[in-house]
């Protein structure tokens, strides 16, 4: 039977990192396994201003460098010394469409530099990255090629672009994907898990939530989105339920999640980073049963119209 909680968000202090308070030494977000209860996924975003860069060695992890809002610099000296450089165009913000991406494989040392004239905000979506023998080799991803699927119907429409699931890259460990949700809809609806190995049907995977939103009108409004992640059973609860704006990350240690659902005046994304122990690199979820039904009604629904948002490809 499926557990049920209060719906309080008693674990908000733990599970739910306010924008500000998961930061330091020049990330305004970061995440990795120096929070407790916390091991294989990690995210840092920064914000460059002009020339500004950071630059993160590896070591045993593997990292996406995805472009939030403008063009970045990406250079990439592998374990074996093999250099890389690319530039990725972005994008203006993550609404207006997808982008392209820069793969570096464990043992790389990563710099990521803005533009002269530019003002950029990017994120490094990261995993530990232990399943290969070797590291994965270095890879630049260009917005045509990522994939741009429409998921649900309905109020439940959302839209998914999948830059970083295994029939786009050839990773060790980490899957990375983000979703928009327009303004008044639900997004991971029915709510799922991927918290237990089971062969062919689910795999473990903790899971990252980093969060933006805009405003739909020049009104000022203050733009939130609601996520909400419950246990699955009574030996592993869990309650959070968690008001989010942009650069907020709700973690996801087990347990279901959605929705995550978008307040009617305000669109709402969110990236996606995922990993886990398991020795296969595969995105398995399961539905809660109380709930999945409604997949069923979807066929008869149309996707909602104000999907695809953006094209900035």
């Amino acid at each position: 039977m499926t557990a049920r909680t209060s719906g309080t968000g008693r674990d908000n202090a733990h599970w739910v990192l306010p924008l500000g308070s998961a930061g330091g030494d020049g990330w305004d977000v970061a995440v990795d396994a120096t929070h407790p209860g916390w091991e294989h996924t990690r995210l840092h975003v920064a914000t460059l201003a002009g020339t500004d860069s950071r630059t993160v060695a590896l070591g045993d992890h593997e990292v996406l460098v995805v472009p939030l809002a403008g063009a970045v610099r990406v250079a990439v000296v592998e374990a074996d010394g093999t250099r890389h450089e690319v530039r990725l165009a972005g994008r203006d913000s993550v609404f207006a469409g997808a982008t392209d991406v820069a793969y570096a494989g464990r043992g790389s040392e990563v710099t990521v530099t803005g533009e002269a004239d530019g003002h950029a905000r990017v994120a490094l979506a990261g995993s530990t990255a232990r399943k290969a023998d070797e590291p994965k080799p270095f890879r630049h991803i260009a917005a045509r090629e990522v994939p741009v699927e429409l998921r649900g119907a309905g109020t439940a429409s959302r839209e998914v672009r999948s830059f970083g699931l295994p029939d786009v890259l050839d990773a060790d460990s980490v899957l990375v994907c983000e979703v928009i949700t327009p303004a008044g809809n639900w997004s991971s609806w029915p709510p799922h898990k991927h918290d237990e190995h089971r062969d062919g049907a689910e795999t473990e995977l903790e899971e990252i939530y980093y969060f933006e939103a805009r405003s739909i009108d020049e009104r000022g409004t203050d733009p939130v989105g609601y996520q909400r992640v419950y246990g699955s059973s009574a030996e592993r609860p869990l309650d959070v339920l968690a008001e989010v704006r942009t650069g907020d990350v709700v973690l996801v240690p087990h347990g279901w999640h959605g929705p995550a659902t978008a307040a009617p005046d305000a669109d709402l994304y969110y990236l996606n980073v995922m990993a886990g122990p398991g020795p296969e690199r595969a995105w398995r979820i399961c539905d809660d049963p109380a709930h999945a039904w409604v997949r069923e009604r979807w066929a008869d629904q149309p996707v909602d119209p104000r999907l695809p948002v953006g094209d900035a490809r």
